[in-house]
């Protein structure tokens, strides 16, 4: 667990860019992000010479000999916090944008695209110190670390859209990843499905992480994602990095170009794509509009996943509740492809503030199966209302949750079957979809009890009025009588 000691430190450094003018959280979280990477290769290479030291081995460590006063320990060593900036914007930045992916860890090769943006001298060698207080071994606490550093997206105004950790969570426990998955986000942002799927396996199946095959499998082939934000990638990569993956793939990718050659290759899709963009014809995959022509995002990475997923693949995703109920005819005709050629699973709609304060927008989690010969015959809704925190700007915790229930219910669909349509979870048949233009939305088929009000009646309201009335009246006589006397 983080401490609060590290959270002061965090928060430390944050005001530190804050005030000295960089006020952008993603470019805080780009530099500091880059600063951790130097302190945490420092130590990584401290490791290796000292177990080389013990063997009797030589080691070549990923900087050459005459470049080892670039290393993080050193730069503590310099004598004022001009000599570091000089070091630091000249020398260090390159060399690790030379890496380039030659040490193995996926992070450096998103180091070519660096920019050291750290304005003076006294506010690089402030923040350096508070960092070089961070203790930088224990593989959760860097974690916690890193997860504290990106939450400061939620208060800024980076225009970032993550999507909350909880909700991440909510997903991750609902499909219940195995270690045999091979799991993708094709929009991955931050990283925070695929974090959460690797956290899930290590709490879920940590008597695997004995097997060397299923090692392998988690560190090289179990995680991957895609993104057209090369910063965002080399913060995902580092987030992945500071959990424990030490090899994810990660890679630029427009997913939804030519770009993007994967077919049938992933068993698990958990993503929240970009909502309500508009790509020209020319810039999508033929293969995509071949199913249904759109030039809508939200639309297109649906199709996109179907088309990733192997056969009896999973896929949870965020989708804005236009795709629920939308009349144009892209819309029903992806609602079709999933109901009719796949399995859909289930449709569980969040209130409006989840995204805050991003986004008001209404979303849904989308839940299907990839047959491709159907399977569809009930689908289970659930309103979610609350899900731990008020739907205003500043998100507070509360106590009302619907999480636990959703779980709960999702793994005992059996017993949903008894629910009526006027609770908060229900099922619907496949024939019932068909009928209503594959319609998803919660509200086409929940039913509301109206309880019967009984109202006095009209002249029994007036006698009561006139009454109180006539008490008024008397009672200004009485105090005037009073005031005479």
């Amino acid at each position: 667990m983080i401490t609060r000691e590290i959270k002061n430190n965090v928060d430390k450094i944050w005001e530190t860019f804050w005030t000295g003018g960089i006020t952008n959280p993603l470019t805080v979280i780009e530099q500091l992000t880059y600063l951790l990477f130097m302190k945490w290769i420092d130590e990584i290479e401290k490791t290796k010479e000292q177990e080389a030291d013990i063997l009797g081995l030589d080691y070549e460590g990923l900087l050459p000999k005459n470049k080892q006063h670039l290393r993080w320990h050193h730069l503590m060593q310099l004598e004022s916090p001009e000599e570091m900036y000089a070091v630091v914007s000249k020398e260090v930045f390159p060399a690790l944008n030379e890496l380039n992916g030659t040490d193995g860890l996926v992070f450096s090769k998103y180091m070519g695209n660096a920019i050291f943006m750290i304005p003076t001298a006294n506010m690089l060698a402030k923040v350096v110190e508070i960092i070089d207080n961070i203790p930088m071994k224990d593989s959760d606490t860097l974690g916690d670390l890193y997860e504290y550093i990106l939450s400061k997206l939620s208060t800024g105004t980076s225009g970032q859209f993550n999507t909350p950790r909880h909700i991440i969570n909510m997903i991750v426990d609902l499909m219940n990843p195995t270690p045999k998955d091979s799991i993708i986000d094709p929009a991955m942002g931050s990283a925070g499905f695929l974090i959460g799927s690797s956290d899930y396996i290590r709490d879920h199946h940590g008597d695997m992480f004995f097997e060397q095959d299923f090692v392998d499998h988690f560190n090289n082939t179990m995680f991957y994602g895609n993104d057209i934000d090369c910063t965002m990638l080399s913060i995902g990569a580092m987030n992945m990095m500071l959990h424990g993956v030490s090899n994810q793939n990660i890679e630029y990718c427009d997913s939804l170009s030519e770009m993007n050659k994967d077919i049938e290759k992933y068993t698990l899709v958990l993503s929240a794509p970009p909502f309500g963009g508009l790509l020209d014809y020319k810039v999508v995959s033929n293969d995509l509009l071949k199913i249904v022509k759109t030039k809508k995002t939200e639309l297109l990475f649906l199709l996109l996943f179907i088309r990733l997923l192997k056969k009896g693949g999973r896929a949870a995703v965020i989708v804005p509740s236009g795709v629920l109920f939308g009349k144009t005819n892209a819309h029903k005709q992806i609602r079709k492809e999933i109901i009719e050629n796949h399995k859909l699973e289930a449709i569980i709609s969040m209130p409006s503030g989840i995204f805050k304060p991003y986004s008001g927008v209404t979303t849904a989690v989308m839940i299907f199966t990839k047959t491709g010969v159907g399977g569809t015959k009930n689908v289970w809704f659930f309103e979610m209302t609350a899900d731990g925190y008020s739907l205003g700007s500043k998100r507070n915790p509360i106590g009302e949750n619907d999480i636990p229930e959703i779980i709960a219910r999702f793994s005992n669909l059996e017993a949903e079957k008894k629910r009526k349509r006027t609770e908060q979870s229900f099922l619907v048949s496949v024939e019932e979809l068909r009928n209503n233009e594959y319609d998803l939305s919660i509200n086409k088929y929940k039913k509301i009890e109206y309880e019967e009000l009984e109202y006095d009646s009209p002249k029994l309201i007036l006698d009561r009025i006139q009454e109180l009335e006539e008490d008024i009246i008397q009672g200004i006589i009485d105090l005037k009588k009073i005031l005479n006397d």
